[in-house]
């Protein structure tokens, strides 16, 4: 199967998301059928278990919503379970060297590009089967997308970017400023001056960028700067926001009827 968020990537252009961290296949589709280019699956901080997993991604499909999966860590045992649930975009947090770029690269293809286990043909992966070309393609349709969130792998950008296998790089900025102790502290000049450096290691890869936006940088701001791929809404955010506001609504109409005091 074709991964047309790959290829719109390829195409240049500019993509909006949410992210998923509720479980909930009933909000993924929501989301997808308001219109949001892609959809993360959230499963490093996330609550969908690997089953809860599968049941996102069949979401997405329904509504047409490509999928991205956040896997916890760069460990080759969940990259080969979530692949094999049907994943085709991956995100790995917090790649710190170029080797820990490839291990993520061998882990997530077959042989001989790498060294992912087989078992495709009783997987989600290949509809059970019933893609029996299913090994044929599933390398190149890979999209993996590797994390930069600390000043570490700011300063190792470009090698990390510059692996073969890896698509793009979303630069993580809350983590980027944690790791030199500025944690929510995004308006500092040293948190812009490693974003910055990562920005221009990934550019003279020759990668797409991704990130979230934050109160640093906006969407619009974001996509200005030449950021492919933002990720900025969410299935939490969205409902509290949505919450207080009809909360607050309700509460200063009632509090507009109430009598005047004597």
């Amino acid at each position: 199967m074709r991964n047309e968020l790959k290829r719109r990537l390829r195409a240049g252009d500019r993509l909006y998301g949410a992210w998923l961290s509720l479980a909930s296949p009933a909000l993924a589709e929501l989301l997808g059928c308001a219109g949001y280019d892609f959809l993360v699956v959230d499963n490093e901080h996330g609550a969908a278990s690997l089953a809860q997993t599968a049941d996102l991604l069949r979401a997405g499909a329904a509504v047409v919503c490509p999928v991205i999966v956040r896997v916890p860590w760069n460990d080759q045992v969940y990259l080969k379970r979530v692949l094999d649930l049907g994943a085709q975009s991956i995100m790995v947090p917090l790649v710190e060297t170029a080797e820990e770029a490839a291990a993520a690269v061998a882990a997530c293809r077959y042989p001989p590009d790498g060294r992912r286990g087989y078992a495709a043909p009783a997987m989600r992966c290949s509809r059970y089967g019933f893609e029996s070309d299913y090994l044929a393609w599933a390398n190149a349709e890979l999209l993996l997308i590797a994390q930069i969130e600390s000043a570490t792998a700011a300063a190792r950008a470009e090698a990390i970017a510059a692996v073969d296998g890896i698509d793009m790089v979303l630069i993580g900025v809350n983590d980027l400023a944690g790791s030199v102790g500025l944690l929510e502290r995004l308006d500092r000049p040293e948190v812009a001056a490693l974003v910055a450096q990562a920005e221009a290691g990934v550019r003279r890869a020759g990668k797409p960028l991704g990130t979230v936006p934050s109160a640093a940088a906006g969407t619009a701001t974001l996509f200005a700067r030449g950021y492919q791929l933002v990720a900025g809404a969410g299935d939490v955010p969205l409902l509290r926001d949505a919450a207080r506001a009809d909360i607050a609504r309700v509460r200063a109409a009632l509090a507009g009827d109430a009598p005047s005091p004597a």
